[in-house]
């Protein structure tokens, strides 16, 4: 584990200090963005507080198959001293960032800068709640009263900075290139069926990445308000690396975990279908969907399996009604479920136990995981893995990072994937493929 890193030293005795104010007319979250420093931070989630992020006053970096607990250990080095004046729970401190999908990742190509986690506590952060918004100056080891002036010196700017104006359209694609053939697909798609006839496997999630050369560097801020406003009830996140030369951003309807005091909110989402032209072709496709044994199939493999992950830590796990989520571009199978917990955990416990799920990993999962690296022909990097946040109580919030993309200049790489169990057909797995990388797609064309 890399040593926790801070703007400044950090003296004996002293800790986290944090100091909020209210703010009477606040930036929008875009102009906000537009005006943060590298690294760059978004969170936006359903009934969720929306937190722009501003520069680095504590990084938390780490790799390998113990790089969940370093965080969570690190964190609590972070939090455990503190003079903390939020003004309101929503802009308490939180850390923000996420983790590679594979224990081996290789920080590498579009990935450079993204270790095998990372989790920074924003500098300057705004806070939006229903109704008002709120500025915070984080920063370690340093003295409350200059914290204070940081404070005032952040208001000014930040209301100072010029309105950006009208959100920029999408910067345009000159050129796609694809990692996977689709002959290469049906082979690959061919294979793993057959390892799933044979017992070897029960269902395994094979990707395909999809680099986009753009006509000019993406404007993520205005990519993400776009996504905003095509996707409001989705999870649209950004992380950047310290150096803010590349962007990994997304709008994923997938939540992995909530954690609030013992209560989990999780759920299964898997199985998908297109949108109809009509109301009623929309209804046909859905009613399909929920009748068709393949996508139910897939499911209910990857409920059962959260369940499973949740039981040894719960005293009780319920399930809600299956029922079709449907998005602009696709329709999903899915089923809402929530936990209580038999003791007090750590949200990154429960993010360690569940990640990855069977929707972008597979069943066995060790067995599922060998055959994604065997197969897959570049690195998924954070593609499909947690992102979120967590606070000093342990409490967080962590998305699936799905309908997702890393930009770095000119250049977007996009990243989806398909469940395959005993009966897929290659062809229509590559046409849902690229179904799912139409969210971020139409961001960019």
């Amino acid at each position: 584990m890399e040593p926790l890193r801070s703007e400044e030293a950090v003296p004996d005795g002293e800790g986290l200090v944090c100091r909020t104010e209210r703010l009477r007319e606040p930036p929008r979250p875009r102009a906000a963005l537009s005006a943060a420093d590298a690294p760059r931070t978004l969170w936006a989630a359903p009934a969720e507080a929306t937190v722009v992020g501003s520069g680095a006053a504590a990084t938390i970096a780490a790799d390998g198959p113990d790089r969940f607990a370093a965080v969570r250990e690190a964190a609590d080095d972070l939090f455990a001293t503190g003079n903390v004046h939020a003004g309101t729970l929503a802009a308490r401190p939180r850390l923000f960032g996420g983790f590679a999908f594979h224990d081996e990742h290789a920080a590498d190509g579009p990935w450079d800068g993204y270790p095998g986690a990372e989790f920074v506590l924003p500098r300057v952060q705004v806070t939006y709640t229903d109704d008002e918004a709120w500025l915070s100056v984080n920063a370690v080891g340093a003295d409350p009263d200059d914290v204070e002036t940081r404070l005032e010196t952040a208001r000014e700017e930040l209301l100072d900075r010029p309105d950006p104006g009208p959100v920029a359209d999408p910067p345009g694609v000159v050129s796609r290139a694809r990692t996977t053939s689709k002959a290469e697909w049906r082979e690959s798609v061919t294979a793993a069926v057959d390892r799933i006839e044979a017992g070897e496997l029960r269902k395994v999630v094979l990707a395909q990445a999809l680099e986009a050369r753009l006509e000019r560097p993406l404007d993520v801020p205005a990519a993400l308000t776009r996504l905003s406003g095509t996707y409001p009830d989705c999870f649209r996140f950004l992380v950047e690396p310290r150096d803010g030369e590349a962007s990994f951003f997304g709008a994923t309807p997938e939540r992995l975990v909530g954690l609030r005091g013992r209560t989990v909110e999780t759920g299964a989402l898997a199985g998908t279908t297109g949108r109809g032209d009509t109301p009623e072709e929309d209804e046909w496709l859905a009613a399909e969907l929920l009748d068709d044994d393949k996508n139910v199939h897939e499911h209910e493999l990857v409920a059962d399996a959260i369940r499973e992950q949740l039981a040894p830590y719960a005293s009780s796990i319920q399930s809600g009604r299956r029922d079709v989520r449907r998005l602009a571009t696709v329709q999903h199978i899915e089923t809402p479920i929530t936990a209580e917990l038999a003791a007090d955990e750590h949200v990154l416990t429960l993010v360690e136990a569940l990640h990855p799920t069977p929707a972008v990993g597979g069943l066995p999962p060790d067995e599922a995981l060998r055959t994604i690296r065997d197969t897959e022909p570049f690195e998924r990097g954070w593609y499909a893995a947690p992102v979120g946040w967590f606070d000093a109580a342990g409490y967080g919030s962590f998305a699936v990072a799905i309908r997702s993309a890393v930009a770095r200049g000119d250049v977007a790489t996009l990243f989806a994937g398909v469940g395959i169990v005993a009966d897929s057909d290659p062809d229509r797995e590559w046409d849902e493929v690229q179904l799912k990388y139409r969210p971020i797609l139409d961001e960019l064309e």
